[in-house]
Formats: C-alpha cells, structure tokens, sequence
C-alpha cells in the first residue's frame, strides 16, 4: 500500500513535469508565429499567441504549475536558446523593452488559474482568461514605456499613448482568443483531472 502511494505521487510529478514542458514548447511556438508571417510586428511589438498559451497554461494547469511552465520558458529564453518572438533569446534580453510581457505571462497563469481554482463554472474560466490578459497587457505595456524612456532608444514621437495604440492592434486578437480560451480549458477539465 505505502509502495504503491509512493509510486503514484512519482507518476503524478513526472506527469506534471510533462504538462510544464508542453506547455513551455508551446509558448516557444507561439512566440515565433510572427517569424512565418513577418507583418505581424506593429512598433516594436511583435504580434503573437503567447498570451493565449499563457491564459491555457493557468486553465489547465493551475496556478502553481501554470506559472512554473511560464517560468521555464522564460529561464530557457534566457540561457540562449532562441524561443522569445522573432527567435530572439540571450540574458541581453532583460534589457528588450518586450520583456515585461514575458515576466507578465508568469503572472498571468498564475493569475488565470487561482482564480479558477476559487470557482470552476464555464464563466470563471472566461472572466479568468481575460482578467489573466489584461495583466499582461498592463503590466507588458508598462515595463515597455518604461524602458523605452529609461535605457532603450525611443522611437520618434514615442508617447504613452503611442505604447498603447500599438497593444490596440491584437487586443481585440487576445480578447477573442482569451474567451475561446476560457471556454476550451472548462470543457477539457474533465479531461485533465482524471489524467492527474
């Protein structure tokens, strides 16, 4: 019995290893869309899915292992490997006025799955998935007037109010794929908590 119990808290931890990393290499994929489709950069924003893997990393996963799968992809970036946007990795990416936006994908899970922890009907899916984004969004957008104005080299006519005309662009992108999130991630949990 206690054999066995040992053997089933390992399956469930290597289980969660691998969801992590799923959705770490998902990020990586959804970072780098704008590689295939090289419009998809308005200002010195790349237009990309990782918001949205980032909202179903914390609805399928939780919020403790939302944000760890986040935060990997986030270490793994900065040891050089080429998974930020636009295949862009190194520790000098600190220093990319973008980077809030990957701290804030951390939050984001984290943010999307404690709040369908507290309450798993379709609509706290939903709610979470756009409150996860719109951290993002603030916390992104933030972090880059920030170092556009403290260390990066500012583009002409560079105002606040430029820093958010260029997130108008995918807002409403991440405002759909957030719902369509939200109702995706409750109709699989059934899925998901059996197979943990």
């Amino acid at each position: 019995m206690g054999s066995e119990a040992i053997k089933t808290k390992s399956r469930l931890k290597t289980l969660d290893m691998i969801y992590i990393s799923l959705f770490s290499a998902l990020m990586m994929i959804g970072a780098n869309i704008t590689s295939f489709v090289p419009f998809m950069v308005i200002g010195g924003v790349p237009i990309t899915l990782q918001a949205f893997f980032a909202v179903l990393a914390g609805a399928f996963l939780g919020s403790r292992l939302g944000a760890i799968s986040m935060a990997v992809y986030a270490f793994i970036g900065l040891a050089g490997a080429p998974v930020f946007a636009r295949f862009h990795g190194g520790i000098g990416q600190l220093l990319s006025p973008t980077f809030g936006f990957i701290i804030a994908f951390i939050f984001t899970a984290y943010i999307t799955g404690k709040i369908i922890e507290k309450n798993s009907k379709v609509h706290s899916y939903v709610i979470a998935a756009l409150l996860g984004t719109a951290f993002s969004y603030l916390f992104g957008t933030n972090w880059m007037y920030g170092a556009y104005k403290l260390w990066a080299a500012a583009p002409d006519a560079f105002s606040y109010k430029v820093a958010w005309m260029w997130m108008a662009v995918p807002l409403p992108k991440d405002i759909l794929l957030a719902i369509l999130a939200g109702l995706f991630a409750h109709r699989m949990q059934g899925i998901v908590k059996r197979s943990r």
